[in-house]
């Protein structure tokens, strides 16, 4: 059986801790390369922040703690317009992040001794906020041979040896994998959930319209209609507008399990700004142009990196299909933890794959100018020539 963990034993993110290190030592007038955050190095598009200047004008008070209905019914005809999926207003619910709303999921719905499914690579926060809820993440391991994604045959096999399996985690493209399901996937796996009716699905799309491939995008819910009663979409504005410091994500699903999300959301900070919420209202209903500018730059990013990286031998570095990271596997360390920090010496900053669940790798942000970026695999690619 699981227990909540205490302040004193919640670890905090492997992430975070590689990105403050890099900036403390550019503090200290190092030359450093941070490639640790997924963070896009652009602004919020102009519209949005001109919504914002002039919702400044006005009176901003509290809001609902499912979010403004603006913004509520903006999300609506989004997921409408990209993913043909219809929701009702309160099948729908904003936090502070699509990561707030992710743990208030977990939060409302976990007990003692329940377990998550969770495919490795995974992005580093899951396992932890599982915890939080005094559950259990039950990590499957996946392969680049089958693109870093989770098969019908190994999420049966986790479901049949799970105690008590709450929830199954699927996120695509993949943090840090950059790894999209087809339909075909995605109704394998449909057909395995409909074996365990108990349990639901997290679909975090927080990278949905980050994506390289000119196929449509997929998402279990669209795929397998009939199981959209079990499964939570989460998206947000902070990685396809580039507003992170915003903090506006939501969560798209069946009204009892909202309605639980909010009520969590109105217990721990109410709401989210409402200048960020006005201003996500801007992003998701103005013009869509920077979106597609802007992949076309991660593309040319994630491609001068990949010839970088690819001309080393003892580099192996799968080509992501979305989002902004690329998880190299380095043939020649037996330690990723110590080799981050190896690099990290060396003047580029980078995150150990064990974070991810997926020892042997580190992960690279491309979402940095492509010079940087550049410099900074030219400089890996050095060191591990050194160290051979």
């Amino acid at each position: 059986m699981s227990t909540p963990p205490t302040a004193d034993n919640i670890l905090q993110s492997p992430i975070l801790i590689m990105a403050k290190r890099a900036a403390l030592m550019r503090a200290q007038g190092r030359d450093v390369i941070d490639l640790t955050l997924g963070e896009p190095d652009f602004n919020a598009p102009p519209h949005v922040l001109e919504a914002a200047h002039a919702a400044l004008s006005g009176r901003l008070t509290y809001s609902p703690s499912n979010g403004i209905e603006p913004l509520r019914h903006a999300i609506r005809m989004r997921m409408k317009d990209i993913r043909n999926l219809d929701y009702a207003d309160g099948q729908v619910t904003v936090g502070c992040g699509a990561k707030q709303i992710i743990y208030n999921a977990f939060q409302a719905t976990l007990k003692s001794g329940d377990e998550v499914i969770v495919p490795a690579p995974y992005w580093a926060s899951y396992p932890a906020m599982i915890k939080m809820c005094g559950a259990r993440p039950l990590i499957v391991s996946t392969t680049r041979e089958e693109g870093f994604r989770l098969t019908a045959e190994h999420l049966e096999a986790a479901l049949r040896l799970a105690k008590s399996p709450k929830w199954v985690v699927l996120n695509a493209p993949g943090n840090p994998s950059g790894s999209l399901y087809s339909r075909k996937q995605l109704l394998a796996i449909a057909e395995v959930l409909r074996r365990y009716p108990g349990v639901m699905v997290l679909s975090d799309d927080i990278y949905s319209e980050i994506r390289y491939t000119n196929d449509p995008y997929q998402t279990l819910a669209a795929v397998a209609p009939d199981l959209r009663d079990r499964i939570l979409i989460v998206d947000g504005v902070s990685k396809v507008y580039a507003m992170t410091g915003w903090r506006v994500g939501w969560g798209c699903g069946p009204t009892p399990l909202i309605t639980a999300i909010s009520s969590v959301q109105s217990q721990n900070c109410t709401q989210t700004s409402t200048l960020s919420q006005l201003a996500a209202v801007a992003a998701l209903n103005g013009s869509q142009a920077l979106v597609k500018e802007r992949n076309a730059i991660y593309r040319q990013r994630r491609d001068s990196a990949l010839s970088v990286l690819g001309a080393c031998e003892a580099i192996d570095v799968a080509c992501p299909e979305g989002a902004f990271y690329l998880l190299p596997r380095i043939r020649t360390i037996k330690d990723d933890q110590a080799f981050a920090l190896i690099l990290l010496e060396a003047g580029v900053a980078t995150v150990p794959g064990s974070a991810f669940g997926i020892p042997g790798h580190l992960r690279l942000s491309f979402a940095t100018d492509e010079s940087i970026l550049i410099a900074g695999c030219e400089r890996l690619v050095q060191k591990i020539k050194a160290s051979v």
